[in-house]
């Protein structure tokens, strides 16, 4: 699941005529870095959510073969609603989730967040990066992580907006728009909830200024 349907609105101008996700960074749209993460992975089905402008989601991504979209026409579900309404397009099981506002260096996010996965023990597996190391993130981190990787509410790591989550809870919810940390309270008093620190570089791009850090990260991750 990718999340393409935001308004973007802490871009400022550079979302009055596209929506965030074909913002460019190094000369690519957001949305192709994170295709990057997904081609690599040979994901058979990915669905991006449209609300902002989304004939241009649409005419940008719809050459892939493996790409179907679902509209949320009337209002933005946020993540929570947004991927409820997909599970009928993702089918049942754990499925990835990916923020298109980030750019990444290092290992695969995806690859890393499968070989770790353990459904025996997880409803969610998040990746996470040091509040320190967290590129254009602005304020505290999300997290805080045991020995064994189970998460609570704290600062000491942020959410770099890729996953592996388990979707049946999402029925329980009663709300129709809702975010995604409603899940994840849950899954945190069950103790479900676990978390995974990303091998390599990560960069927020969610405001104008983080673009040109986003862009050195990568230039140096080249070696450039």
């Amino acid at each position: 699941m990718l999340f393409t349907a935001g308004l973007g609105t802490r871009m400022g101008a550079l979302t009055a005529d596209r929506p965030k996700p074909l913002i460019e960074v190094a000369g690519r749209a957001l949305v192709d870095h994170a295709f990057d993460q997904v081609d690599e992975m040979r994901i058979s089905t990915v669905v991006a959510n449209l609300h902002y402008r989304p004939d241009q989601i649409t005419a940008h991504l719809s050459g892939r073969r493996n790409i179907r979209f679902s509209a949320e026409t009337e209002t933005i579900l946020e993540t929570g609603g947004g991927l409820r309404q997909a599970l009928p397009l993702l089918g049942d099981g754990p499925v990835y989730t990916l923020n298109t506002d980030a750019v990444w260096t290092g290992a695969n996010p995806l690859a890393e967040l499968r070989d770790a996965w353990d459904p025996a023990r997880m409803d969610a597996l998040m990746l996470l990066v040091p509040t320190e190391r967290a590129t254009g993130h602005a304020g505290p981190g999300d997290f805080d992580r045991d020995a064994d990787g189970r998460l609570h509410r704290g600062t000491a790591f942020v959410y770099t907006g890729a996953q592996i989550v388990a979707t049946g809870g999402l029925a329980a919810i009663p709300d129709k728009v809702f975010s995604l940390n409603l899940l994840w309270d849950r899954m945190l008093m069950e103790g479900q909830l676990f978390g995974l620190v990303h091998d390599g570089g990560w960069c927020d791009v969610g405001r104008p200024e983080a673009i040109p850090l986003a862009e050195a990260l990568l230039r140096e991750a080249k070696g450039v």
